[in-house]
């Protein structure tokens, strides 16, 4: 009888043993897969991050070499790069400055620009009052320069958003720094949207008043820069009342306007 006790308490004194060595088996291979598995999300995060920077550089050395390469080379704007890419008709006829009625440069100028000739880009007076008035969807009304919707044009997207102003910034004033004024407005007018798929000076006036745009009246430049802020809304051959009287607000404007746009002169 004693004998059958031992025994009954050797085996269960086995079995808690053996149950104490699997729960700690079993907590040492959880801690070895936990151990395993944090290398291979700071891996994943790693990873992501340098795709990031890759990214930003990639990005960077474009803005940096498209500026200037477009010195010579007629600049593509990502608009028309994107109606190419889903096999939509651009219309567009790269013009020189000189090759373009004086009206258009100063009535745009008027309208967009007041200061082009005077600031290096960015007219930080202006930007400050929007950021100020801003809501938390961005800013809703631009202040963006020429130089600023040059370089959105090239290197980036429309809408409103804090993300894209802030990249407008420096490229604007990269863009401003090596390039002359007279080539920032004859990029400008040569990439600005003026409808659907129409892109630049002389493809618009062509397309709304049947002539080129070294002849275009001071009437119509005015009704062509009106149409700049809404281009697939206005219509600069058919104008409504409204985009009238703003062509008229411009004309006006033009003429006081006039002695500060000695930089648009060859």
């Amino acid at each position: 009888m004693k004998e059958l006790v031992e025994r009954i308490m050797f085996s269960l004194n086995s079995g808690s043993e053996s149950a104490r060595s699997e729960e700690s088996g079993g907590h040492e291979s959880t801690m070895n897969e936990q151990r395993r598995r944090k290398p291979t999300v700071s891996r994943a995060l790693r990873r992501i991050v340098q795709v990031g920077l890759s990214l930003i550089l990639l990005w960077v050395g474009a803005v940096f070499w498209l500026g200037l390469l477009y010195w010579a080379v007629p600049p593509v704007s990502t608009l028309m790069i994107g109606r190419w890419a889903t096999l939509r008709p651009v219309e567009r006829d790269f013009v020189a400055l000189d090759e373009i009625s004086a009206y258009l440069p100063l009535a745009v100028m008027t309208s967009e620009d007041s200061r082009f000739c005077d600031h290096t880009g960015v007219d930080w007076d202006a930007l400050r009052d929007v950021v100020e008035a801003a809501d938390e969807d961005g800013p809703a009304r631009g202040a963006s320069t020429i130089p600023m919707q040059t370089a959105k044009n090239l290197f980036l997207w429309n809408g409103r958003s804090y993300l894209r102003k802030g990249l407008e910034l420096p490229v604007a004033l990269y863009l401003d720094l090596i390039w002359s004024k007279r080539h920032m407005m004859q990029t400008y007018l040569n990439i600005a949207e003026w409808g659907e798929g129409v892109f630049g000076a002389e493809a618009a006036a062509r397309r709304y008043f049947g002539k080129p745009a070294r002849d275009l009246t001071r009437r119509e430049a005015a009704l062509m820069a009106a149409a700049l802020p809404n281009p697939r809304i206005r219509n600069p051959g058919r104008p409504s009342s409204r985009h009238g009287r703003m062509a008229s607000r411009i004309m006006a404007r033009m003429a006081s306007a006039a002695p500060f746009s000695d930089c648009l002169k060859g």
